[in-house]
């Protein structure tokens, strides 16, 4: 097979089968970009909307996306025209970017060596390769899970500071209601004794003035 048909076949390959053969061929340059590398793929997943992971490449929109989120300055079209120039893809115009390709430019890579490169000689660095890239996988699930709980907890604080603050105004409420009925009972108390005693004194005043009359 030529060189051309090689990076065709590897075009071919899933997002995550491309980024494993990347790291395969230049663990010994690139192996601290891993965590990178399989952010890249994740994204991937991501924005291959049809397809996920089974996907192998990009349309240019997403592709455009895919270069924004990493806060890549080149763009399709420039990384096209360096690759026209290396001579790794033809003059044609292409539909699709596949992470290959992204990475060949974006680490200005030897694509003949890329396609070329070692997958089965060097059968313990190619081991690493994939463990490392499980493990950063692993490690972004339980970043992202414990995201997700912070997120949830502080959804649910806020929630019982509302629930908290409304409580506290109905208790306020409500002991602004009790001090006003006992304030109205203390009245209707003070009025009834006021009364009693008034009616108290009219009585005695009144038997003195009988027994007066009755005495004269």
């Amino acid at each position: 097979k030529t060189d051309e048909e090689k990076l065709k076949q590897l075009c071919d390959k899933t997002h995550k089968e491309q980024c494993v053969w990347f790291l395969n061929g230049y663990w010994h340059k690139y192996k601290d970009d891993a965590e990178k590398i399989w952010n890249f793929k994740h994204k991937c997943d991501e924005l291959d909307l049809q397809n996920h992971e089974n996907g192998s490449s990009l349309d240019e929109l997403n592709a455009h996306r895919f270069l924004e989120h990493f806060n890549e300055t080149m763009t399709v079209r420039e990384m096209r025209a360096k690759l026209r120039e290396v001579g790794a893809i033809g003059d044609g115009r292409l539909s699709s970017v596949p992470i290959t390709h992204i990475l060949i430019f974006r680490y200005n890579l030897d694509w003949h060596y890329l396609v070329n490169a070692s997958q089965g000689d060097n059968k313990e660095e190619i081991e690493e390769a994939q463990r490392k890239l499980e493990e950063v996988q692993r490690l972004y699930q339980e970043a992202a899970q414990r995201a997700e709980e912070a997120a949830d907890a502080l959804e649910a604080a806020k929630k019982s500071e509302f629930q908290a603050i409304a409580a506290e105004k109905d208790a306020q409420a409500a002991k602004a209601e009790l001090e006003a009925a006992l304030a109205e009972v203390k009245a209707q108390e003070d009025a009834y004794n006021a009364k009693t005693a008034e009616l108290k004194q009219k009585s005695e005043t009144g038997g003195v003035v009988s027994r007066n009359k009755a005495a004269n």
